[in-house]
Order: structure tokens, then sequence, then C-alpha cells
């Protein structure tokens, strides 16, 4: 576009915003980039680095106006349409970024690479029905990756067929044999036993791998066919050994994600520095007229997602599954990019000016549409537990219910778990204690300063007596009783977790205890939460 007013070529304005930030001049870059989309705002690719370049200065609510601006300017480009929902996602604008997923459905032959793009965003926004189709689909155009077969597999287990998912994971494994990511979701979607397991294969690609690699992903590969070792020893009672297995597997995960007690120790301070500081909330409180959000939070592998089974079996009820969205909303409102816990102690120094309010109705707006027209949803992400100050306040109206389950049995199923590169505590014992201790810490916190904010729910209690303890958790959340809310087993809805299989089956006790199993080998982190208690 060359005229008297703009002499210079979009082309050339490109070429030149290219060059500024290639070489880290970050505000001619900008500058240059907004320039552009003054002239061409259907310059998608445009819209979307200057919404990086703004994200990577930073600032996280400028970074989104370029994307919404662009909603309405969309190309027939499906790869750059792809890249936008992918930054909506992670913005928080969970709304337009399915508007812009339902646009593609209408794209005549995608190749199969843009389907499972799609796949994967689907997955991320929770849709797994329209995951699996999605996924399918591009399986049948011909996507032959082992991470498309992997993520085929997962979303046949969270959409029930388990019997499909084992095949196209023993496929996965029998095609790729060093894809290690199909070996834990393998062994965990069935209890192993002596005429049905994987030990000789295994086994077999345990010796393929160098048994001290010095490469990451080496490193990586290994630890989750020992995690697969593990899983498929301890089904079998041979616990000695499935011990050995998974110490090798957490040694190799603990060196690749060293875990901070300094910095856990840092987060909960200042949540509990910022509880006492929460900022103002402008104008009257938003008024709630759609569906209820039901918070389920505590620690992980407490019995979360069995009680989000037990609420999503009733009528007026449906699951969200675990999703991230008040945590993105809290960021957006404080604007702070998201960044774990460096990011979320940069909320808490903003907790004075954050408008509480405004997170509320952020949060509504994007996550009403998962109640499916029923009245209450249920948000179980265990984490929120650190948000619980943040919540109560910017949605009064929402029950959260805080599972509870025994230390040893809470600790030791994290212990075994296999998070990835993720949950760094996890893969050492008195990491696992230190960070259930900054937990315990934080929950005496709300208790004493937001007396009746959240309703403790103890695990063992539930399995045990679910006929007195469910309707006391309905009653709270305002809810009648309904004889479904005791067979969750009947639950047909996807479920997204690492415990599939048993929520899948009728409420049962087995998991109390297990660690017994292992008690000479806790010996340390039994001795560790009784020091911290």
């Amino acid at each position: 576009m060359t005229t008297a007013s703009n002499p210079v070529s979009l082309d050339t304005l490109r070429e030149r915003a290219r060059i500024y930030l290639e070489g880290g001049q970050l505000p001619a870059a900008q500058a240059t980039l907004e320039t552009i989309l003054r002239h061409a705002p259907n310059d998608l690719a445009c819209s979307l680095q200057l919404a990086d370049l703004q994200f990577q200065q930073g600032h996280l609510q400028a970074s989104t106006l370029p994307l919404l601006r662009a909603l309405n300017r969309l190309p027939k480009d499906a790869p750059l349409i792809v890249g936008l929902i992918q930054r909506l996602v992670g913005r928080g604008e969970i709304v337009a970024a399915r508007a812009c997923l339902d646009l593609l459905t209408q794209a005549p032959d995608p190749p199969a690479h843009v389907v499972l793009a799609q796949a994967k965003m689907r997955f991320l926004t929770g849709e797994f029905r329209e995951a699996l189709e999605l996924a399918e689909k591009a399986v049948r155009a011909g996507m032959e990756t082992p991470e498309a077969a992997r993520l085929y597999g997962m979303l046949l287990q969270f959409n029930g067929r388990m019997d499909d998912a084992c095949n196209v994971l023993e496929e996965c494994l029998e095609r790729w044999p060093d894809f290690g990511d199909a070996a834990p979701a393998l062994v965990d979607m069935r209890k192993q036993t002596p005429d049905a397991n994987y030990l000789d294969r295994l086994h077999e690609r345990l010796q393929r791998l160098p048994e001290h690699p010095s490469d990451s992903g080496q490193a990586f590969a290994r630890a989750e066919f020992e995690y697969a070792l593990f899983k498929t020893l301890d089904d079998l009672g041979r616990y000695e050994e499935a011990w050995q297995a998974l110490a090798r597997c957490n040694a190799l995960m603990s060196r690749l994600n060293p875990y901070s007690a300094s910095l856990q120790e840092a987060v909960t301070d200042a949540l509990i520095e910022a509880s006492a500081v929460s900022g103002p909330a402008t104008g009257r409180p938003p008024a709630f007229e759609g569906p209820v959000p039901i918070f389920i939070v505590g620690m992980p592998r407490s019995g979360t997602t069995l009680l989000d089974r037990i609420l999503s079996s009733h009528s007026k009820v449906t699951s969200a599954g675990e999703i991230g969205d008040f945590w993105r909303q809290l960021h957006w409102v404080a604007d702070v990019i998201p960044e774990q816990a460096e990011g979320l102690i940069r909320v808490t120094r903003r907790a004075r000016e954050t408008d509480c309010h405004q997170v509320g109705m952020r949060y509504l707006k994007q996550t009403q549409w998962r109640a499916e027209g029923r009245p209450y949803y249920v948000d179980k992400l265990p984490g929120n537990i650190q948000l619980v100050a943040f919540i109560r306040r910017a949605l009064p109206h929402a029950p959260i219910l805080h599972m509870v389950r025994d230390p040893m049995d809470t600790c030791f199923s994290n212990f075994k778990a296999m998070f990835g590169n993720v949950s760094a505590h996890t893969y050492e014992l008195g990491a696992m204690a230190h960070y259930y201790g900054q937990y315990a810490r934080l929950v005496r916190h709300w208790h004493e300063t937001l007396p009746g904010a959240m309703l403790d729910v103890d695990y063992a209690e539930l399995v045990r007596d679910s006929a007195t303890v469910i309707p006391r958790v309905l009653a709270h959340c305002g809810l009648g009783v309904e004889e479904a809310c005791l067979r969750p087993e009947s639950n047909a809805a996807p479920v997204a977790t690492r415990s599939t299989p048993q929520v899948r089956e009728s409420i049962h006790t087995r998991g109390l205890g297990t660690w017994r199993h292992y008690d000479k080998q806790l010996a340390p982190l039994r001795e560790a939460l009784a020091a911290k208690s």
C-alpha cells in the first residue's frame, strides 16, 4: 500500500517489523505492527505478532485486544485461525476460542494436521466428545504420528471406550516402541493381571534405553517406562520390585524437575498475606442469575474426581471437569502473565487493586456454557485450594467443597502418580511432605480467617458411609437428594483423569491405606508428616 500519505509499502513494513523483532527492538516493532494493522486490519498474522509482543512484555490485557479485534476479520486460513485459538485459550477467552473452532468445522476437507490441532484445542477447552470426533477424523485422514495416536487413545479412554483405547495405545507402542508417553496411559487403563500384562514388553523397552541417560528426552522416556513397570508390578502384588521401579522413575523425574521449598513457602506466605488485603470490588456485586458453579478443591489424588462424579450424577448438575478458568481470569484482571508460582505471587502483590467482582463476572461469562442448560456445574480443579479467598470474594454464591484425605494416602497417591514435567514435589518424599505441609498450613488459614467458606468432605467417610455424607454435601450446595448420586458408576459423561477406570466403578473402600504395602519404604514420609503436624 503506497500513497502520498503512506509512501512505505505494507511488505516493507512487515520486513521492518521482522528486523525489529529479531533485533529485540520491541517498541519499534510494536509501533510498526500497529501501523500495519491500521492499513490492513485483516492481517491476522500481524495481529498474532502484536499480541505475542505485548504478552512478551508482560501486558496480558493489552495482548488480548488484537486477538479480539481480529475475530470479525478472519481469513480463510485454518492454520492461522488455529494459532488465534491457542492464544485466546491462553488468555482465558474461551467463548471466543470456541466460536473460532465452530467456524473451522465449516472448512471443506481441511488437512489432517489441522483437524488434529482442532482436536487438541477441543481437548484444552474440555470438550472431550467433540475432541474425540476430530481425533478420529484426523486419524482416518492419515495423521500417523505417535502423538496423534496417544491423543486419540486418551480421548477414547476419557469417553469410556476402554477396549478401543487399549487397542490404539498398544498399536502405538508396536509402531513406535520407544515412545514413552503411551506406556503410562496404557497400564493405567485397567488393572494388570498375571494373565494380561505388559511386563515382558516393558523390560524389553527399558533394556533399549540408557540406564543413566544424559539426554533429558531419553531420561523422561525411561522414567515413563519405569512408571509403567511400577504400576504393573504393583497391580501384581510384587511390591519390592515395584518400589524399585518407582524409585528409579522418581529419581529421574526429580532431576528433571527439582523442587523449590523456598518458592512454595513464598507462595503460601503471599496467599496468606493477600487474603487480608483483598482488593476493592467496584460497584455492586454482580447479579448471578445463570448457572451456579460448584468448586471442588483440595490436594490432587484426594478423591476430588469421585466427588465430581457423585455431584454430576444429579439431574441439576453437570461437570465442567478440571478447568483453569478462575485462575486465568484472576491473572487477567490483575494483568499478570500466567507463570505458575511466580505469576501467582505477582497476582497476590496486586490483590489490593484487583477488582474481584470483575474476576467473577469474567469467570461466569467464560464458563456458563459448560452447564449445558443445567442450573449447576462443577469446577473440579484441586489447585483452586490456593484461591479460596479470591473465589469467595469474586463468587460469594458459589459453594466450595474441600476434599480431605488421610495424609499418607494422599501423599503416596501423589508420589506414585507420574504427573510428567509438572508437580515437582511429587518425585521426592521430603518434597512431598513439605508441599503437603504448605497445603495444610493454607487450609488452616482459610478455616481460621474464612469460617464456613468451604465444606470439608472426608474421603474415608464418603466411601464408608456414602448414604450419610452425600446428602450432607448436596444440602450444602442447595440440592435435594437423588438416588443417582449414590451410584456414580452409572454416570456416562466423559471424565478426564488418570483414575478413569476407578471412577467408573461403584463407590468402594479399596483406596484406603494402600500405602501400607510400602510401609518400610515410606517411613521417611511418615516421619516427615508427623514432624509437620
